[in-house]
């Protein structure tokens, strides 16, 4: 019979320490390290539209976004959110964000429960986040968790609705998003 291994497990600064010598990505969580697998040319085409959607919104309201390689801080974990924008004045790291308002994952299948339970768990936890949106590649299909007060309301918006901001004040088109992406049911994203 043979023993099961515990995972090693290391401290937060151990693993800054070695993201800042590290040529990949990687997630921490419960003192563990997860290492990040590159996105598909879907993934990056609905973050780029996200980030042109974004961009005259944070202009006009004093706001700065971010995709893919700036980490945000979240609890004792530490992620590397599809897109985040932060209104935050004093959030001034300039490695990691710990005052989001808005946070964007576009999903795979290999991330999607992971974004679904416990990012989505680690993120209401921080007080300036406003939105949290979830985006299907595969499907026109956006999840938005709204803070309201002290409580999350879910809202889902399918084929080519409108989705309003808190923050920054705005709104984006599903229709935007999904630009000159084609669905059928072979999709495979990863």
């Amino acid at each position: 019979m043979s023993a099961l291994r515990k995972p090693e497990l290391i401290s937060l600064e151990e693993y800054l320490q070695g993201e800042a010598n590290s040529k990949l990505r990687h997630e921490f969580f419960g003192g563990q390290v997860f290492a990040m697998a590159g996105a598909s040319e879907r993934h990056a085409q609905i973050c780029f539209a996200l980030a042109a959607l974004l961009l005259p919104m944070l202009q006009a309201q004093g706001c700065r976004g971010f995709i893919a390689d700036m980490k945000l801080r979240a609890d004792d974990a530490i992620y590397y959110p599809d897109v985040m924008v932060v209104c935050d004045k004093s959030d001034i790291d300039p490695l990691i964000k710990s005052a989001p308002c808005l946070l964007i994952e576009v999903l795979s299948e290999s991330t999607a429960r992971i974004d679904r339970t416990e990012k989505l768990q680690a993120y209401q936890k921080i007080a300036t986040l406003r939105n949290y949106l979830l985006i299907e590649q595969s499907t026109r299909r956006v999840e938005l968790f709204r803070r309201n007060g002290l409580t999350w309301r879910h809202e889902s918006f399918v084929d080519d609705a409108d989705i309003k901001l808190d923050c920054p004040a705005g709104e984006i088109s599903m229709a935007q998003i999904y630009e000159g992406l084609t669905f059928s049911e072979s999709v495979e994203v990863q």
